[in-house]
Formats: C-alpha cells, sequence, structure tokens
C-alpha cells in the first residue's frame, strides 16, 4: 500500500516504507504550479505517478486554490480526468 505525504515543496509517496517518488510544487498566491513529478523507474507501471497526482491535486482542492499543470505528466492526468479540469489556473 502506498501513502503519500504532503512537505514543504513536494509531495512525496512511499510504499513498503521507502520513497520511491515526488512531485514539486510552488504556491504563488492562489495557484499552485507543479512543474515535475517522478517515480523511481523500478517502481513504474504500478499507478503511483497518478495515486501522488490525484493526492497533490485533492489537496489544492481543498485549499480552494488553482494548478498550473507544468510538468506535462500531471497536465496529462488532468486531461484524462475531466473532474479536476476545473482547478487549472
Amino acid at each position: 500500500m502506498a501513502n503519500v505525504t504532503k512537505k514543504q515543496d513536494r509531495y512525496e509517496i512511499e510504499t513498503h516504507g521507502q520513497t520511491v517518488g515526488h512531485a514539486i510544487y510552488r504556491v504563488d498566491g492562489d495557484v499552485v504550479t507543479m512543474p515535475h513529478t517522478e517515480v523511481d523507474p523500478a517502481f513504474g507501471g504500478r499507478g503511483l505517478a497518478g495515486e501522488l497526482v490525484q493526492f497533490a491535486l485533492d489537496d489544492v482542492r481543498s485549499q480552494g486554490l488553482k494548478v498550473d499543470p507544468a510538468c506535462p505528466y500531471v497536465a496529462k492526468w488532468i486531461d484524462r480526468h475531466p473532474d479536476y479540469q476545473n482547478l487549472l489556473a
């Protein structure tokens, strides 16, 4: 089971006690820019990047903020999940 946590400048995902990925963010006013998302290739294909991004976007939504998906993966994820498109800045 994966666990996602929020740090000062990133969201991190861990599985079996090991941090295996992160999504960097920065806040400017009411917009959260997400420039980079990465999961260790050894853990690819398990849906961890999607889980990480969904957690981050749910957190953005809970704060009433918008998102600038500068990371191509985040932009593609939002494009594939229409219920998150209202978060776009």
